[in-house]
């Protein structure tokens, strides 16, 4: 029973052999065609049926064609040197024109090589290195997808379900090394990378398999990627099994060269494999491929009597159709060319520099790469020298079969079903039929957990500055090391609250002896070791900084950030005499002094313009009322409509500016009784003056790196020596302010609330966190807890437990500096009282201009005739404007009694009637006539002055 694949496998090398022999004594032409396959594998055994099945359904289709395939079957027995001994025997004995195969990638590695040597096309339907697609292999072509075709749909389902880190298992073969780079490549778009990579030798053991499990089991990465051979594949499941290894917590992905054949698997197997998850090549339903199967499963039934059924792959269609391709192409190239050309010096008949050169190859080569045509598998193009995929279908072994849970494209991602007229984001969760995991659980693998191997969780700490936050201890007896503190309560509070247990031992930086052995970047630096690391995290209060996250990874900040000063506050209640200068800025005062002159100024002109009776006396005596109108002007003393407008939008600015005035004083005076003495770091630094930060911490850097001169910064341990320097100040021994974090500041300020107070922040940081080796998974989970904590009462309560109430302190506090009011403060308003004071100016002077044109007509008509007449009719007018002087002073009795007024009418009139003036009557105009317009004028002026009663 053992020997009956062996005997089958000669008798259809003996029928072969037969075909080959009556087709050549036809005369039909023929094609030497060899076929390299190991026939005791399961792929192997498909191929060789479907291959079969396909010649005799070529030509049972195409009776007219007189080109005949003759296969020449060969096995390789799984081995690379037996491969290109078949190869190397087919190609000088037996003259063959193409090779279909063979089997394995690194079997294909030696035969294309010499089928490139000899100019015969290889065509291999079962391997699928990436590597193999090279030019320097022209004649090999891959009628099946590469293994890179796959690496994005395994991408898709790490992402779509959030894993991060993957460890895949591999033969260690050029098949399965093939697939890493570009499975590597396609995790790290998306920021998932491979910790390790597990690589089993094809010829390894169970011992070997079991021990390289462990060393797995070791790690806590629980997602794997399996890309090997099923007989390989079938030893890693069984021990995993055995280890615990296929249980919750687990997730296990198959690559298409298991998924492809899976349904053909013992059940043994597949019971080993239960909950993994797959990719492979999908196959559309048709009829053509319903019928096919049932005649496929007859004939294999007939090759291959003893071994169990199997269900046909897509290895047996893509033979199939590789077979007529083939075929195909064999009809359209002239078989009368076909010489296969040996070289002159032949001393040894193996040696590959005697193969000959096909003649015909390079146009079968191009026949085949111009073949199109649907077949069972799909369209058939290998116009870019291997077939092109579109769309993969993703499985879950489920008992002892596979189920359909989605499909994949490069267009859509990840769905459901086919038919779903929609686009989903590759990003999103996959749109997939529930999953049965490992352990038959439908919860979701998170990817990773603590080692089962009794190893704890190291967590450093180390004694802070200040003991709220952080104090370890060490045991002298027992060596046993605890912590307490701020962060402590933080760390272990996150602990209770992930859905999973994590065992942990605090180890000490500082031996636990109090005495810091290094700085904050030392303590960090200790999980960034590797092998030699001390810690797998470190606690405390380590600042997140930039430089550190280049070795580390940390979790999001469980405190406030930033950077702040402590500084000593004084009683503000200034008694100095100039006090009542301070709520404005000199700007604004000078800016408002400006403002009273100019509205003053216009409302005397305003006012003067219409005869203001309170405008009486001198220039200044007349400007200082104006000003006193700007300030207590009412009704009845301002006249003008357009001076009341005026005074209207003053007024409200005045409203404004005394009212922030007062308030502002009353601030000074009442509320803002004690004021930092220090405001800004660069006053500090302006002045000389020494300042403190504490011992270990960055903030030294930070000071320096703002100018600060080293020997004016000094370093302190806790918050006492703070407190301490502060007394003496500056110019005593001690400093003049502490530049600390603002987490510091609050307990600094609930120890020592008198006398001090907070400035700033100063300077933006990240504030505390913890730190975890790079791309540690438990970053997220803590950062998520974290939030958690942060957005609840248990923050709170830690709080108060350690610092204290913050609100206790009256000091503490952000503390703003002058309060003073300056003039952009009110720029809108001056904007506004400046444009209504020269608006009313503008428009009082063209009402001027417009009342006065009849006057400003005459005047020039005078000009004009003094230019027309010579000076005899000037001094005619002037004699007798002389005449009638005394008419116009009887003219100006029946004005009304205004001093000022008839000042102004006796000095117009004397202008006008001066015989200086050199005005003459003109002979022409009688003086009865030159009498009455002088009359006529004065009358109406004077009627045009008339006060009002």
């Amino acid at each position: 029973m053992e020997r009956a694949p062996e005997r089958a496998a000669i008798f259809f090398l003996l029928l072969s052999l037969t075909v080959a022999q009556n087709t050549t004594e036809s005369g039909t032409g023929t094609l030497n065609v060899g076929v390299i396959l190991h026939l005791k594998s399961l792929v192997g055994k498909m191929a060789h049926t479907s291959i079969m099945m396909a010649v005799e359904d070529f030509y049972a289709v195409h009776r007219s064609f007189k080109t005949k395939l003759v296969l020449h079957i060969r096995d390789s027995n799984g081995d690379d040197i037996q491969a290109a001994s078949e190869a190397i025997d087919l190609l000088e004995n037996y003259n063959v024109k193409a090779i279909v195969g063979p089997q394995k990638s690194s079997e294909a590695t030696f035969v294309s090589d010499l089928g490139n040597k000899s100019q015969v096309p290889v065509i291999s339907f079962t391997a699928t290195n990436p590597t193999l697609s090279s030019i320097d292999v022209p004649y090999f072509l891959r009628g099946t997808l590469s293994d890179v075709a796959q690496v994005n749909t395994i991408a898709a389902l790490i992402k779509a379900y959030g894993w991060r880190e993957v460890v895949p298992i591999y033969e260690d073969t050029d098949y399965g090394r093939g697939i890493i780079p570009y499975l590597a490549d396609a995790l790290q778009e998306f920021g998932a990378y491979m910790p390790y990579r597990s690589a089993i030798s094809k010829s390894a053991n169970t011992d070997q398999v079991e021990q390289e499990l462990y060393k797995l089991m070791t790690m806590h990465t629980r997602i794997h990627v399996v890309h090997m051979s099923v007989n390989i594949a079938s030893i890693l499941f069984t021990k995993a099994k055995e280890l615990g290894m296929m249980s919750k917590g687990y997730a296990w992905i198959l690559t298409d060269g298991i998924s492809n054949i899976v349904n053909s698997l013992s059940p043994s197997i597949l019971e080993e494999i239960n909950g993994a998850i797959g990719v492979r090549f999908y196959l559309p339903a048709s009829k053509e491929l319903h019928d096919f199967t049932a005649r496929w499963n007859k004939r294999f039934k007939q090759d291959y009597p003893n071994d169990p059924p199997s269900q046909l792959s897509i290895f047996g269609l893509w033979g199939y159709d590789t077979t007529w391709a083939l075929a195909q192409a064999a009809e359209k190239v002239n078989m009368a060319d076909a010489i296969f050309q040996k070289q002159k010096d032949t001393k040894n008949t193996t040696s590959l520099g005697t193969l000959g050169i096909s003649t015909i190859g390079p146009k079968l080569l191009d026949s085949i790469l111009h073949s199109k045509f649907r077949g069972l598998s799909g369209e058939f193009d290998l116009r870019n020298r291997q077939r092109e995929f579109s769309t993969f279908q993703i499985i879950n072994v489920v008992g002892s079969r596979s189920k359909e849970i989605g499909f994949w494209t490069a267009k859509q991602g990840i769905f459901r079903q086919l038919n779903e007229n929609k686009t989903t984001n590759i990003n999103s969760v996959p749109d997939l039929d529930p999953v049965m995991w490992p352990g038959e659980v439908y919860t979701v693998p998170k990817g990773w957990q603590i080692p089962t191997n009794g190893k704890k969780l190291r967590v450093g700490v180390r004694t802070s500055g200040y003991p709220e936050l952080m104090k370890v201890e060490k045991n002298p007896v027992t060596n046993e090391v605890t912590a307490s503190g701020y962060a402590i309560d933080v760390f272990e509070e996150v602990l209770r609250r992930l859905p999973y247990a994590i065992p942990y031992e605090y180890v000490a930086f500082d031996n636990g002896q109090g005495v810091n052995s290094g700085s904050y970047n030392d303590f960090v630096y200790q999980v960034h070791l590797g092998a030699l690391q001390v810690y797998d995290t470190a606690i405390g209060d380590i600042t997140i900084r930039y430089n550190r996250t280049s070795y580390v990874d940390f979790t999001l900040p469980y405190t406030e950030s930033g950077v702040a000063m402590i500084v000593p506050v004084k009683d503000d209640r200034d008694k100095n005499t100039w006090v009542f200068l301070k709520p404005l800025t000199t700007d604004l005062w000078f800016g408002s002094i400006a403002f009273f002159i100019y509205t003053a100024i216009v409302i005397w002109l305003l006012e003067r313009r219409i005869n203001n009776a309170e405008l009486t006396g001198s220039f200044f005596c007349q400007l200082g009322i104006a000003i006193y109108f700007s300030f207590f002007a009412d009704r009845e003393r301002v006249d003008s409509i357009l001076s009341r407008l005026v005074v209207i939008v003053w007024v409200f600015v005045l409203l404004v500016i005394t009212s922030s005035y007062t308030a502002n004083l009353s601030s000074m005076l009442t509320v803002q009784q004690l004021q930092p003495t220090v405001t800004d770091v660069h006053e500090l630094l302006k002045n000389g003056e020494y300042v403190g930060f504490h011992n270990g911490s960055y903030v030294g850097d930070l000071l320096k790196g703002l100018g600060f001169d080293r020997t004016k910064i000094r370093a302190y341990d806790n918050s006492d020596d703070f407190a301490d320097a502060l007394t003496k100040g500056s110019q005593n021994g001690g400093i003049a302010a502490v530049v600390h974090e603002v987490p510091y500041i609050k307990i600094f300020l609930a120890k020592h609330c008198e006398g001090y107070t907070m400035v700033g922040p100063i300077y933006k940081s990240e504030g505390f966190g913890f730190a975890f080796p790079k791309r540690s998974p438990l970053v997220y989970d803590f950062s998520r807890e974290i939030l958690s904590i942060l957005e609840g009462d248990s923050i709170i309560h830690i709080e108060k437990k350690w610092i204290g109430d913050q609100h206790a302190c009256q000091n503490d506090g952000t503390v703003i500096g002058s309060s003073s009011l300056n003039f952009n403060s009110f720029s809108g308003l001056f904007l506004v009282t400046g444009v209504a004071s020269t608006s009313a100016l503008l428009i009082a002077l063209l009402m001027f201009l417009y009342k006065n044109k009849h006057r400003i007509r005459n005047s020039i008509s005078r000009d004009q005739t003094r230019s027309r007449y010579g000076p005899e009719h000037i001094n005619e007018q002037n004699e007798e404007r002389v005449i009638d002087s005394s008419q116009v002073q009887n003219l100006q009795l029946t004005v009304p009694d205004d001093s000022e007024y008839t000042c102004q009418q006796e000095e117009e009139i004397s202008i006008e009637l001066s015989p200086a003036s050199g005005f003459q009557p003109s002979p022409d105009f009688s003086s009865q006539e030159h009498r009455a317009v002088a009359s006529s004028t004065i009358v109406a002026n004077s009627s045009s002055q008339v006060p009002r009663i």
